[in-house]
């Protein structure tokens, strides 16, 4: 019927060790292919000799165990995250109240003490006008007329100066007493207060130390779990490097055998009317046996006279530039469009626009604008997305055959190639070479509901990020500082490493730099795991981030040296000036003012 064959798979729905020994995410197809179609009964087929390669084998013995055992450490390590997040606040909000009952103590003391000073003041003034009215004896004053009085007049006029004094100093007694206790009441109340304080303080640094244990007897357990998901990595990237490897090879023998058919790919305008196709080609019928619009076929030269399938010179410029990109570091949100690292949207925008069939940076909206064909007449070059609905257009590849699809995929890190989506998570299939459409309503994802992007979880940057504005976020469904070492690359410098397109990024950021002064960037630390975050937690509470929110726990920060540590410095100046072009920034709130100064600290937001 004009279809090219469906390779003869044994379909096995296994897990994706990238993922599921870490976070024990729905487990996904995989294809085992042969690297040739076999030939079917009937007319000959349409081939276009993209063969998905080696599929991915079966889980390994006991890879199950370690899914599970990762899974409740995991699930133990944020709890224990989310405690120490809520108790460090809550020991920053004790000491700020202990400092605060401090200073009201230190007020209430001073004031009593000033109360004693008056009191003490006005003891000397009566002590004083006592011994003035004995000195006073024998001189000629009113005191003296009523101490010596002969009659009663002599004593009034007299006694009125004496009562008017005693009078006003009791007046002032009694005020420097109600003084003096008002302050002794203000500074008992303000030392209980401070006692409270720094009680809760110290229940709160308790606490706080012994969640800390906890989350150190937790990374002591996920250390050989994460070196088992570590080696499960390396071994599936190494199968993986060979499903590329075998697909790139499969593609460019499809572009040899149109070359050696004399056959020029032609226009994608010139294949949108089947009616009407240029010289030697023939239309091909989809599954209902209609003619297919934007492809064709050809009969070759072979003795058998087998048919080859024609795709638009547009449609091939950008697989061709997609599978160039195979193995290239995937990255989240909106700044994979390459050429170092790929959102799978950013692949679809780069790879299609360059090749002069524009399409737009989101999935979702690349999905409502593109002419829509059935997923049974799926041809490479298609634009598969992936679901589910209720979460939206989360994911979008390139169909390579009726099998797999190459995309930037958030599960593996890196542009791969995949299976296409199975039932229930298929979204739609366009054809850019039939140019776009008024764009339609597209699936939204449910309200509350979670975030996924390019294959898996994107949490919000607030989660995700830990405890700076800006932070990167969650990539490749790894929690923060549970990375396998197989899933970052090294930087050049000792056993640095960071995720991938942030070390590329580096390295070329430390050649400009040797290049302007002589020597490369020098690096303190990087990618830091999540005992490595707790160890920095108990010996510097009030400097590190709580574990399992550091943006080196996402391989994404860098501390430095060699001068860049130091405000003011070439170095530093250096970085300050040429850093962004490469994707790295000083975030605000480490810069000098800042509140919390750190020249060495430096991100990587992409470019």
């Amino acid at each position: 019927m004009g279809r090219w064959p469906r390779q003869a798979v044994a379909r096995g729905v296994v897990r994706a060790s990238v993922v599921s020994l870490v976070m024990g995410l729905l487990a996904i197809p995989a294809a085992h292919a042969q690297d040739d179609p076999p030939t079917k009964p009937g007319p000959p087929p349409v081939e276009a000799g993209v063969a998905p390669g080696a599929g991915v084998p079966d889980p390994r013995p006991g890879e199950a165990f370690a899914d599970r055992e990762v899974a409740s450490l995991q699930q133990t390590a944020n709890q224990v995250q989310r405690e120490l997040g809520d108790l460090s606040g809550k020991i920053a909000t004790a000491r700020d109240r202990l400092r605060t009952a401090r200073q009201e103590l230190s007020k209430a003391r001073e004031e009593r003490r000033s109360a004693e000073r008056a009191l003490d003041a006005l003891r000397d003034e009566i002590d004083q006008l006592s011994r003035s009215a004995y000195i006073a004896m024998g001189r000629p004053d009113q005191l003296n007329v009523l101490l010596s009085a002969s009659g009663p007049k002599e004593m009034l006029a007299g006694s009125s100066i004496v009562s008017y004094l005693r009078a006003g100093q009791d007046r002032k007694l009694s005020r420097a007493l109600d003084r003096l206790r008002t302050a002794e009441a203000a500074e008992a109340d303000a030392s209980r207060l401070e006692n409270a304080a720094a009680e809760r303080e110290n229940e709160l640094v308790q606490r706080g130390e012994d969640a800390t244990n906890r989350a150190d007897a937790v990374s002591s357990e996920l250390r050989d779990p994460i070196a088992t998901a570590s080696d499960a990595v390396a071994a599936q990237q190494k199968e993986q490097r060979e499903r590329n490897r075998k697909t790139k090879r499969n593609w460019q023998r499809y572009l040899d055998r149109l070359d050696k058919a004399g056959i020029t790919p032609p226009s994608a305008s010139a294949l949108r009317d089947p009616d009407t196709l240029p010289p030697g080609l023939r239309p091909l019928r989809d599954a209902d046996g209609d003619l297919e619009r934007g492809v064709a076929q050809a009969k070759t030269r072979t003795s058998g006279g087998d048919r080859l399938l024609v795709l638009p010179q547009e449609t091939i410029d950008a697989v061709s530039d997609a599978i160039d990109a195979l193995g290239k570091p995937y990255v989240p949100r909106d700044h994979g469009t390459g050429p170092t690292s790929y959102s799978c949207d950013g692949l679809v925008n780069a790879a299609y626009s360059d090749a002069g069939l524009d399409q737009p940076k989101r999935a979702a909206r690349q999905y409502a604008i593109g002419r829509r064909v059935p997923f049974e007449d799926v041809q490479p070059g298609d634009l598969v997305f992936v679901g589910p609905a209720k979460y939206g257009v989360q994911h979008v590849g390139i169909a390579l055959d009726d099998e797999t699809m190459l995309a930037a995929d958030g599960r593996l890190a890196t542009v791969a190639v995949t299976d296409l989506p199975g039932e229930g998570t298929l979204v739609g299939v366009t054809r850019p070479s039939l140019g776009d459409r008024k764009p339609r309503r597209v699936p939204q994802r449910d309200d509350g509901g979670l975030t996924w992007r390019c294959g898996g979880v994107e949490l919000p940057l607030s989660a995700a990020g830990g405890q700076h504005p800006g932070a990167t976020g969650a990539w490749g469904g790894y929690p923060n500082g549970l990375i396998p070492p197989s899933a970052l690359c090294g930087i050049g410098i000792g056993g640095h490493a960071l995720r991938c397109d942030a070390a590329q990024s580096f390295v070329a950021m430390s050649r400009a730099y040797a290049a302007a002064t002589g020597s490369g960037l020098c690096v303190t630390d990087s990618y830091r795991s999540f005992p490595a975050q707790v160890d920095l937690y108990r010996r510097k509470p009030s400097l590190a981030a709580v574990p399992g929110t550091s943006n080196h726990g996402w391989g994404v920060a860098m501390d430095m040296c060699g001068g860049v540590e130091s405000f003011g410095s070439a170095a530093h100046r250096w970085m300050q000036a040429n850093a962004p072009a490469f994707g790295w920034i000083h975030p605000y709130w480490a810069r000098q003012g800042g509140g919390r100064e750190e020249p060495w600290h430096w991100e990587y937001v992409g470019g």
